[in-house]
């Protein structure tokens, strides 16, 4: 038996990374969100809470991570953050190896990392997508989130690889600064070409 053909979707703040995994599940794509674990785990109840709270006392709470709290601690603090991600990541691969046993029979999966090119994890899979949009969309989208300042943006834009470079390493690219229906069948084209090259 083949194995899934194993896509890495990711794309910048703002860029609608959400959206165009949306798009492949409701076209029957198996997608892993990376970030829905990391929320589920660090929610109410959340197997990662014990750890977080042992790291970092008082940044949970009965709601799970106080992410304002947490995010005091380790947000200008390069070493508490890799103790965090030192928590998170290895939790979030146990997750990611039980969804590839429980789908190992599909054609076409999708691994959605917002870090992708950051954390190195491009290596794990067969080819990547970034979607991508132009920078003034970009910045729009961001900017009319709740509580996003400008100061916010440009930090989180510095943390991540620049959209560019992330365009230039990218086997396939999406661009959501058109319509959704276009953005649609970019997504159908490219499940099309990654099924019939799998199989």
């Amino acid at each position: 038996m083949s194995k899934p053909f194993i896509l890495g979707l990711t794309g910048s703040i703002g860029m609608g990374k959400s959206t165009v995994a949306a798009m492949f599940e409701a076209q029957g794509v198996p997608v892993f969100d990376a970030d829905a674990q990391v929320r589920a785990m660090q929610g109410p109840g959340g197997s990662l809470l014990p750890a977080i709270e042992a790291a970092f006392p008082g940044s949970t709470g009965p709601n799970g991570v106080e992410r304002e709290a947490l995010g005091k601690l380790v947000f200008a603090e390069p070493e508490k953050l890799r103790q965090l991600e030192g928590i998170v990541h290895p939790a979030v691969g146990q997750k990611r190896a039980e969804f590839l046993q429980d789908n190992a029979g599909a054609p076409l999966l999708v691994f959605d990392i917002p870090l992708l090119f950051e954390g190195g994890g491009n290596e794990a899979v067969d080819a990547v997508v970034v979607v991508s949009a132009q920078a003034e969309t970009q910045r729009e989208r961001v900017l009319a989130r709740p509580g996003m300042t400008a100061e916010k943006f440009e930090h989180i834009l510095g943390l991540q690889v620049p959209d560019s470079e992330k365009r230039k390493r990218a086997d396939y690219v999406i661009d959501t600064g058109t319509s959704l229906k276009e953005t649609e069948a970019a997504v159908s084209d490219l499940i099309a070409q990654l099924t019939t090259n799998a199989t």
